[in-house]
């Protein structure tokens, strides 16, 4: 085929995949949209209320117990009933929790409200990565879309919502609560225009395949740990040891953030045209190289491209792994997500304070040197990720509303 026949071909593909995804990716964006928000005004709510950094720590707590520890249970409940309200009122509710808290009174009210704010993200996640597949289909550079709508939302928070913040106060939160509203109710809408819809189920396996899905699980853990690593603590590396001012650390974790977008959407591509093992196996070796030039890199100026490069490997894997762990659980499609999407990407936030340490006796210089050799466990354990069955397609008659027999949650045929 030419060329341009295989452009033509890719952009085509590219057009498609929006078309069915759009609203899943910008109902993600919306939803992680949030998840951002809470670090994003913890330096406030210490600045105007005199909370203690013990206080502040406490309540990024709030937000991450609350978003990460109910996702696996929540995602087994996704897979017992169709639920099609989950991810509607999960987004509303994580906008809800996270507005409100800035003109809350009292500190256990907003503590409270921060983790209601985390359970929506948690209610969000494996139902929307479940029915974000359900429109995908096979299509790995489809389900990146989703997976960089998240992305998107985490990048966002703190670009648009610092300069309220500073200008008129940490009550500034309360902004933000219509986007939730009107997405959640637009996605609600949605979700009841599909459930009319026939649709064909392309099954993997009937059989769940739960050691690979925990070794996958792993690999996601890691670059997890490395993705909250860079993110602490790239800004500080630029200032404490490249020596540049604030602005300019700033940017850089602007640059690895941006380069995180492009990386996830890059890795659905690559999927599609190599494989998804392939995919996950390139982008944690290719990880190693972009750090290590980042981390030789005198010039903070010049470091802000390999910052770029750093950002596309680290996420290459990400939309990979979440499809691929849909693949390895085809029964269990919203508690492969609720994994994927939330608990091992949370359980990288744990390891900040080891990487904190480290920082503390030799410098954000060590834990950039540090990072230079995590991907190695990710490349190890993703040689002994076995290949999803190959995928046997059938049509079902059934509408989605036969095959669940009340969206209201009344028990339905399982997945």
């Amino acid at each position: 085929m030419p060329s341009t026949e295989i452009g033509v071909e890719q952009r085509d593909s590219v057009l498609s995949a929006w078309k069915r995804m759009r609203h899943w990716v910008i109902a993600h964006a919306v939803d992680d949209f949030y998840q951002g928000l809470v670090p994003a005004s913890i330096p406030f709510f210490v600045l105007e209320r005199d909370y203690s950094y013990v206080a502040a720590s406490g309540l990024a707590l709030a937000a991450t117990l609350g978003s990460a520890l109910p996702q696996p249970l929540l995602g087994l409940i996704a897979d017992r009933w169709r639920l099609t309200w989950m991810a509607p009122t999960g987004l509303a509710l994580a906008g809800l929790g996270a507005g409100l808290s800035g003109i809350a009174p009292t500190y256990p009210m907003v503590w409270l409200l921060l983790l209601l704010s985390g359970l929506g993200i948690a209610a969000f996640h494996p139902a929307a990565g479940r029915d974000a597949r359900r429109d995908a289909g096979s299509s790995a550079t489809a389900m990146s879309l989703f997976a960089a709508g998240g992305s998107i939302g985490f990048f966002l928070a703190p670009a648009l919502a610092t300069p309220a913040l500073v200008s008129l106060g940490v009550g500034a939160t309360a902004l933000f609560i219509p986007p939730a509203a009107l997405m959640g109710f637009v996605l609600w809408r949605y979700q009841q225009r599909q459930q009319r819809k026939p649709v064909a189920a392309t099954t993997i396996d009937g059989r769940d395949r739960w050691a690979p899905f925990l070794l996958l699980t792993a690999v996601e853990v890691v670059r997890s740990v490395i993705f909250f690593g860079v993110n602490t603590f790239i800004a500080l590396y630029w200032i404490n040891h490249l020596g540049s001012g604030q602005a300019l650390g700033g940017l850089a974790l602007t640059a690895f953030l941006i380069g995180g977008v492009l990386g996830t959407l890059t890795g659905g591509r690559l999927a599609d045209r190599v494989g998804m093992l392939r995919t996950i196996q390139f982008g944690s070796a290719a990880a190693i190289p972009a750090f290590v030039l980042l981390r030789v890199t005198p010039s903070p100026e010049l470091a802000l491209l390999p910052a770029v490069l750093v950002g596309i490997t680290v996420n290459i894997p990400f939309a990979v792994l979440v499809k691929l762990g849909q693949d390895y659980l085809p029964t269990k499609p919203g508690t492969a997500s609720g994994v994927t999407l939330g608990l091992a990407v949370s359980a990288g936030g744990l390891f900040v304070p080891i990487l904190g340490a480290l920082a503390d006796r030799h410098g954000p210089q060590a834990v950039l040197t540090a990072l230079c050799v995590m991907p190695l466990p990710a490349v190890v354990l993703s040689l002994f990720l076995p290949s999803p069955t190959p995928a046997t397609a059938h049509t079902a008659k059934a509408t989605v509303a036969e095959e669940y027999s009340d969206p209201i949650g009344q028990p339905g045929s399982r997945r």
